[in-house]
This record gives structure tokens, sequence and C-alpha cells, in this order.
């Protein structure tokens, strides 16, 4: 039975030495840890960044289109009214020269009409 027996002071280096190991790989490890976290980080906001920016490129054409239709339907009204009053004109131009051509039959005309519009009114 060969037992070596250490004297104190190599227990308590060993110790030592064991407990310095394991600091430097908790140390290791936590530096990893942070590295590793840091790098998930930074991943997730690029990933962040580039969908945000995505989204914007998305919205800005849409506003745009939405704008293009906007000033297509705008013109398309304009024009609309444009030809109302050219046609209100005409049918006023009409009206004006056949007061003109036959003034007794336009007087005739606009009495009736009032009253069938008065008789209309009152009921």
């Amino acid at each position: 039975m060969n037992k070596q027996v250490q004297a104190p002071e190599d227990m308590g280096s060993t110790a030592a030495e064991r407990i310095e190991d394991r600091a430097e790989r908790i140390k290791q490890a936590t530096s990893s840890a942070v590295t590793n976290t840091k790098e998930a980080v930074e991943r997730a906001a690029d990933h962040v960044e580039e969908s945000l920016h995505r989204a914007t490129d998305k919205a800005a054409g849409a506003a745009t289109r939405a704008t293009e239709k906007a000033d297509e339907y705008r013109q398309r009204g304009r024009e609309a009214y444009d030809d109302a009053i050219d046609r209100a004109d005409e049918w006023l131009d009409r009206a004006r020269d056949y007061v003109r051509e036959k003034p007794v039959q336009s007087v005739a005309i606009a009495l009736g009409a009032g009253w069938l519009l008065g008789r209309i009114l009152r009921r």
C-alpha cells in the first residue's frame, strides 16, 4: 500500500491552479457567450433594418401609385367638368338662338312650362 501523501502546500497550489483554471474557463465561456449574443443581436438588428427598408420601399411605391391614380382621376374629373360646361354653353346658345328665331313660340313654351311647374309645386 504505497500511498503518497501530498504536503499541504502542494494541495494548496493545486487547488489554486484548479480555481484559476476554472475561473479562466468561466471567463472564456462568458466572453464567448457575450460575443455570440452580440453577433445574434447584430444579425437581428440587420434583419429588422432590412425589413424596415423593404416596408418603407413598399409604402413609398404604394404612395407613388396612389398619387398617380389620384392625378389620373383628378384629370378625368376636370375633363368631365369641362365637357359638362361646354355642353351647357351649347344648350344655352341653342336656346338663345331658338328664342331669337321664334320669339312667340318661346314665350308660349315658357308660359306653359311655368304653368305646369306651378301646378306641380302647389301640391
